[in-house]
């Protein structure tokens, strides 16, 4: 066996392992989504398929629909905002401006959720930094209720989102073979129509894997949406929380975890079909 053979095995078996983890787990929960509650007792009785039919109550399509739009609002407003950082990162010749740029774009994945959930609840709060400037100036006699709405977990998803977009934007862009721009310009483009007719296109397979994994990050979230939203802003996740620990319905939290998972599964599909003329635009 050579050296390429052994550490493909070295390797492998580590991702095979947690695989097969994954599938002993997911399992168990399928399991127990077909499983009936027993009230007061943390013991699950014969199967049943009453957890899924009790799922069209407008309670859990609520939280369906809630996690939809958060992950659709996430994923829009992150590619807009992460693009030019982006874009900057790549182009910008000024080192110390570049370093700048990285340290600002970056430095929130070394932080951790929890904590960059922490800090929003600082400046979200009746009287964190937004409400306290805002009243220091004038503008507002009474806070604002910034905590425990939709809006306050949209900013904060998005500012979770955002370095992972940056990131996989400023990959994109740097393999552009700036040649093309250049013969763009010298055929009488300007600034504005060489970057909306080559660079954009030329960037799709950034935009498309940005695109696709914070839908899936943000469908997925739980602790910014239970921190910021305090279970006022119900999504999938939180939902599940609260059947399983609140609850302690864990049969019912099971079945609402395997369709989540469905809707993900369905949604991934549908947005590949929407971007296969985005994938084919990036290739020209």
């Amino acid at each position: 066996m050579d050296a390429r053979s052994r550490l493909r095995g070295w390797l492998v078996s580590p991702a095979s392992f947690i695989a097969l983890c994954i599938c002993v787990a997911m399992v168990t929960v399928l399991q127990y989504s077909v499983r009936a509650f027993i009230p007061g007792s943390l013991e699950v009785g014969g199967f049943t398929l009453a957890n899924f039919t009790g799922l069209d109550k407008p309670i859990y399509v609520n939280a369906f629909a809630n996690t939809l739009l958060l992950s659709i609002e996430t994923t829009i407003f992150s590619l807009l905002l992460a693009y030019p950082l982006a874009y900057a990162l790549v182009r910008v010749r000024n080192r110390f401006l570049k370093s700048f740029i990285l340290i600002v774009s970056i430095t929130p994945l070394f932080l951790g959720e929890i904590v960059r959930t922490y800090s929003w609840i600082i400046v979200l709060g009746s009287n964190g930094f937004i409400n306290t400037v805002l009243r220091g100036l004038g503008v507002i006699e009474w806070p604002l209720n910034l905590m425990f709405t939709h809006l306050g977990v949209l900013v904060a998803l998005v500012h979770v989102t955002i370095p992972v977009v940056v990131l996989m934007l400023a990959t994109a862009i740097s393999h552009i073979d700036r040649d093309y721009e250049k013969a763009a310009q010298s055929l009488g483009a300007g600034p504005v129509r060489v970057f909306l007719t080559v660079t954009l296109p030329l960037s799709m397979p950034g935009i498309i894997a940005s695109i696709t994994t914070s839908f899936a990050w943000t469908f997925s979230a739980f602790a910014t949406p239970q921190m910021i939203g305090g279970g006022r802003v119900p999504t999938v996740s939180t939902l599940v929380y609260q059947l399983g620990f609140s609850s302690m319905n864990f049969p019912l939290a099971a079945s609402l975890s395997m369709a989540g998972l469905a809707l993900t599964v369905v949604s991934l599909a549908l947005l590949g079909r929407a971007t296969r003329r985005l994938k084919a635009l990036g290739g020209h």
